[in-house]
């Protein structure tokens, strides 16, 4: 299924793009598997750790869409995992949280649906079930952001994961349950735990 297809993952050089790497770097899954990152020193750290054809690196920042462009080209699979994750840094700095956790998603999104990607993985937080803070806030955003914009696009499915950072933590609120009811309405969303 996945043989001669391209993954992108966004924030690649972090623990999940580490972890998908590893996962796929020595698979016959994915013909190429793409990191993008604004982190050179970790990208050079993964090159010289896989030592794989397999892996292409590309440096770039989610808030510049067009620093996306070049590595979005013809990708069939993104991970999108590039985010601010630091509860303190997102408390001092909330706009930056804002610039990246939902610009820098805007983005990811719309290029990927003019460079027709297949599917479209959003990686969020459990935080964002009931935001009391600005890492919180600005991945629920993201989530809205992101299932409005997998309800426009019948071409890309767009998919949502939530990542808890507590074993067994499944939290709902009144949005979830709206996004349940979406989901059953139009193919284009899913919306899952983990």
């Amino acid at each position: 299924m996945f043989r001669n297809k391209v993954l992108l993952i966004t924030g690649g050089t972090g623990s999940f793009g580490n972890a998908i790497v590893s996962r796929f770097i020595n698979t016959d899954h994915f013909r190429e598997i793409r990191v993008f990152s604004r982190d050179e020193k970790k990208q050079e750290d993964m090159r010289i750790k896989y030592k794989s054809e397999k892996l292409r690196f590309y440096i770039g920042d989610v808030r510049d869409a067009d620093s996306i462009w070049f590595a979005m080209r013809d990708v069939d699979y993104v991970f999108h995992a590039a985010a601010l994750k630091q509860v303190p840094s997102c408390e001092f700095f909330p706009m930056e949280a804002y610039k990246t956790n939902v610009v820098g998603t805007h983005n990811i999104i719309k290029v990927a649906r003019m460079s027709g990607v297949q599917k479209l993985i959003c990686l969020s937080t459990d935080k964002a079930a009931y935001p009391i803070n600005a890492m919180g806030m600005s991945k629920a955003m993201m989530e809205k952001m992101s299932i409005a914009e997998g309800l426009k696009s019948k071409e890309m499915v767009v998919c949502l994961t939530r990542y808890g950072n507590v074993m067994g933590s499944r939290q709902s609120n009144q949005f979830e349950s709206t996004i349940n009811y979406h989901r059953t309405k139009y193919d284009a969303v899913s919306y899952e735990f983990i």
